[in-house]
Order: C-alpha cells, then structure tokens, then sequence
C-alpha cells in the first residue's frame, strides 16, 4: 500500500482515538501525549516503504526518533502521562468560552487541526521517498544543525525543570520564590528557547525533503509553517496568562527576545534565579 495512504488511515485513528478520549475522560490533552510519538511513527512508515534501504530516509527516521524520544521524556517527568496531566492554558480557556464553543474547539482545532499538522510536518519524508537521490553533503550538515537545535531544547528544558523543581522546594519551605519565572540560562536570550528549538528541527526536515528533490519550492513547506503560526498563537496566548500572574512579567518582555534568541536588552535590574541553586 502507498505509505502516504496508511498514514492517513493513521491519522483518522489518532484523530477519533484522542476524540473520543478528550470526551470520556474530559481531558483535553490527549493530542499532546501522542504529540512526541505519531510522527516517529509517519517518518518510519516512509523509510520502511522504502525497504530501509534509502540512507536519507533512514537519517531522517533517527533523527525525528531522537526528537521523539527526548520529547516523551520531557513531557512523562512533568506529569504529562498522568491522569489529571491536561495543559493547564485549556482551563484558563474553558473560562474564557462556553462549554459549547469550547467543545467545537475541541473537536476542530485541538483534534483535527493538531492532527493534520502531525502528519503534514512529516511529509518532507515523502518528498524523500519520491525522490530517492544519493546522501551528499547537504544532508550531513542538516544532520548536523538538527542534532544543534536537538541539544539547546535539550538544555532550555533542563534549565525549565530544574527552576521549577527549585521553585517547588521554596514554596513548600514556606519560603516565597524569587524571581516566579526563569530568566537566567538560555531563557535570558529568548523568552522561549524550547518553543524556538523545536520549530527550527522541523524546518530542518522540511530542508532534507528539498535536497532529495533538488529545489526549495515544496508544498510541503505548509507543515513547518502551519507548526510556526501554532507556536506564535500559542506564545501569545501563553504569555497573556503569564502577565496576569506576574506584573513583572512585562519588563522581562521588554529586555528578552520573544522567540528566536537575542541578545538581552537593558531592563530593570532584577535578581535572577542562579543555576548554581
């Protein structure tokens, strides 16, 4: 069977499967647990096609099954997996809607949307597989750049982790956490490494897709750019409740680069949380 034929029957299960159980369990969150893994499984669908047999493929499988793999971990530790683990922004915004609207919402843009967009930042393998040319050099530096983004959303989330776990032990010390959010590391240059990290591997798996068909011009640039726009509202969105919780939050936004990281510009001074702690 064409291999682009079975990741739509993939993504009409993950699309009824997390549905389905985004309704029964009242959990909104079930795109996001399978978020690290659908599109391991796409990539692999094209590579296997392929008989494993197509080297950019199979450099592509690795390197989407090592985003994959650190991802899951990232997201198990924080309690992502966990009954009661469902992205605290759909309460906030389950306030801001009525329950009709909001399940709409559900169904079109949590549901559907976010599974489209799994399959469609995957089909640069397809691209590939279309076009089974030789590995050249190209391809090594790609490897190369995603393996770089791969290691500093690495580092931003081990930086994020390790804040909070500090700022759990002040708080159950009794004591009032000071800053309330990072600001030192990674997150002194941008207000969002991780989020900045993360798109920028995907738009390296849009580039392995156009080295296998020797242009640029591939419609599947959708992909990367439909996870960019997901990103920008979802920084909105995330930085609007960060504001209503943190009146400082505002001069942190004046001085750091909202995205792509930059150098820090002049703000208050402010005693900024030490990773030494």
């Amino acid at each position: 069977m064409e291999p682009f034929i079975i990741c739509l029957w993939i993504l009409v299960v993950a699309c009824l499967g997390t549905w389905v159980l985004s309704l029964v369990t009242k959990e909104h969150s079930w795109v996001d647990r399978i978020w690290s893994i659908v599109p391991v499984v796409y990539i692999w669908v094209f590579a296997g096609a392929a008989g494993l047999a197509d080297a950019r493929l199979d450099l592509i499988a690795v390197l989407v099954t090592l985003w994959g793999a650190r991802l899951t971990f990232n997201f198990a530790r924080k309690g992502g997996y966990a009954p009661g683990g469902e992205d605290y922004r759909w309460e906030v915004l389950r306030g801001r809607m009525g329950a009709g609207a909001f399940q709409l919402f559900n169904l079109f843009f949590i549901v559907i949307y976010q599974n489209v967009l799994l399959l469609l930042i995957t089909l640069p393998a397809w691209t590939a597989y279309q076009h089974r040319t030789p590995l050249n050099a190209l391809d090594i530096i790609l490897a190369a750049v995603f393996l770089a983004f791969l290691t500093g959303e690495t580092i931003a989330d081990q930086q994020q982790w390790r804040f909070h776990e500090w700022k759990k032990q002040e708080t159950a010390a009794g004591r009032q956490p000071s800053p309330k959010f990072l600001q030192s590391g990674l997150f002194r240059f941008s207000r969002h490494p991780n989020f900045f990290f993360e798109q920028a591997q995907w738009w390296v798996v849009f580039l392995f897709g156009c080295v296998a068909a020797g242009s640029l011009l591939q419609w599947t640039v959708l992909g990367p750019l439909l996870l960019t726009g997901l990103f920008i509202g979802s920084t909105v969105f995330t930085e609007s409740i960060s504001r209503a919780r943190y009146p400082e939050y505002a001069e942190y936004q004046t001085r750091t680069s909202p995205v792509v990281p930059w150098f820090p510009g002049r703000g208050n001074t402010a005693r900024i949380w030490s990773e030494s702690k």
